[in-house]
């Protein structure tokens, strides 16, 4: 371990260096005007949660409202508090539960609905629904601010604008998460708004038209002009690059729509100080909102919480893999997760053998099958899991 803990200082002093700066890519949408904090009314209340609509964008000339609820802490009037946006997946909905969730924790949420839905269904005045069908039809340059992705991120922009000009928000403490398909938005967000403290996609990346379940699907059906038009303006990879906060990338090792290879090339356009990442191995695909470790980053960022736990870059020597660590609580377990199987992956079989925790890395043998896929993850007493981006290694 000794030798390996010294190869790895060089990688500890790189971690220091400055954050490079990349031009911010914002596609059709116009920031500007999207800082503007919408209209918006309040409905029926619940507990710590209210039904609010507020404006959305034009769709075809005509005005659309979006919905959401409005969850707010106990005694929120009292003074500056931070916020997030919850931004939901295919087949989801505008949660009551997961804006009660963060208002519990103390903080302002706004959990939108973006399938143009109302709390009883479809809205006479809603944005495009979340189908497959309607998110990947054919259109032209002149129907682009008519797509639904257009839609969905330009209501997650007036979101962010509606939460910071409420008196109870501190303006510069506000997160967005997001999951699968919210996860995807999140990372478009995520690179077109600066003002964002914190950012965590759930599953959700780019490089859709390289490898995920609608590479072979509903991409492939449409026009070749259409689809080259739809990676072009609404593949989050356009957008990465310009993120400019902590973000938590989160995501299984064999999750059905987002697989690992175009995850990872999504979160390398991340910055590397910026970029946390955490693969599971076994991890559920869902609405799922109780991740500790989205919770554990967020106050982190936000509130000034405990770090999460860190692994730095993965590195090779001597027949090892090994990662500088740091962590603000015991380590309870470290795991090489890999498999030597290839094809989709999706239908990959992992194993996992335990690893040595040192003062300042961990490391574990590396198996001699070949092709290999590699990673090591640790978990803390907190049970909060975070890991290495995956190696592959070939004959």
């Amino acid at each position: 371990m000794k030798r390996f803990w010294l190869f790895l200082v060089p990688l500890l002093l790189a971690s220091c260096t400055a954050v490079p700066r990349h031009a911010r890519n914002t596609g059709p949408w116009d920031p500007a005007t999207l800082r503007h904090p919408p209209t918006w009314s309040a409905g029926a209340r619940a507990g710590l949660v209210e039904e609010i609509y507020y404006e959305g964008e034009l769709r075809q000339g005509r005005p659309t409202r979006v919905f959401a609820y409005l969850g707010k802490p106990a005694g929120a009037h009292s003074g500056k508090l931070p916020a997030m946006l919850l931004v939901h997946g295919g087949g989801g909905k505008a949660f009551k539960e997961w804006a009660d969730h963060w208002a519990q924790r103390g903080y302002v949420a706004l959990a939108m609905d973006l399938g143009g839905n109302g709390p009883a269904g479809p809205l006479p005045d809603g944005m495009p629904d979340q189908s497959d069908k309607t998110k990947f039809r054919n259109f032209g340059e002149d129907e682009i601010r008519d797509m639904w992705t257009y839609h969905a991120v330009a209501a997650v922009l007036r979101g962010h604008a509606l939460l910071k000009s409420l008196p109870e928000v501190d303006p510069r403490r506000i997160g967005v998460t997001g999951i699968s398909w919210g996860g995807y938005l999140t990372c478009i967000v995520a690179g077109i708004d600066p003002e964002l403290q914190v950012a965590v996609p759930v599953y959700g990346c780019g490089f859709l038209g390289d490898n995920s379940v609608w590479t072979d699907q509903s991409l492939a059906a449409m026009s070749p002009e259409s689809r080259e038009r739809w990676l072009r303006v609404f593949d989050p990879s356009r957008y990465l690059a310009g993120v400019s906060c902590p973000t938590l990338f989160l995501n299984g090792a064999t999750d059905f729509a987002y697989p690992l290879d175009s995850y990872q090339k999504s979160y390398r356009l991340v910055p590397e100080p910026h970029r946390h990442v955490s693969v599971v191995v076994g991890l559920p695909h869902g609405h799922i909102w109780t991740f500790g470790e989205v919770d554990a980053f967020v106050d982190n960022a936000l509130r000034g919480g405990p770090d999460l736990p860190r692994l730095g870059p993965l590195q090779q020597a001597n027949g090892r893999a090994g990662a500088p660590v740091k962590s603000s609580s015991p380590i309870t377990a470290a795991t090489l997760h890999y498999t030597t199987d290839s094809g989709p992956w999706q239908k990959r079989t992992w194993k996992s053998v335990a690893a040595q925790v040192g003062p300042h890395a961990v490391s574990a043998e590396l198996p001699r099958e070949r092709p290999l896929v590699a990673f090591l993850a640790i978990v803390d007493a907190h049970g909060l899991r975070v890991s290495t981006e995956h190696i592959t290694l070939t004959p």
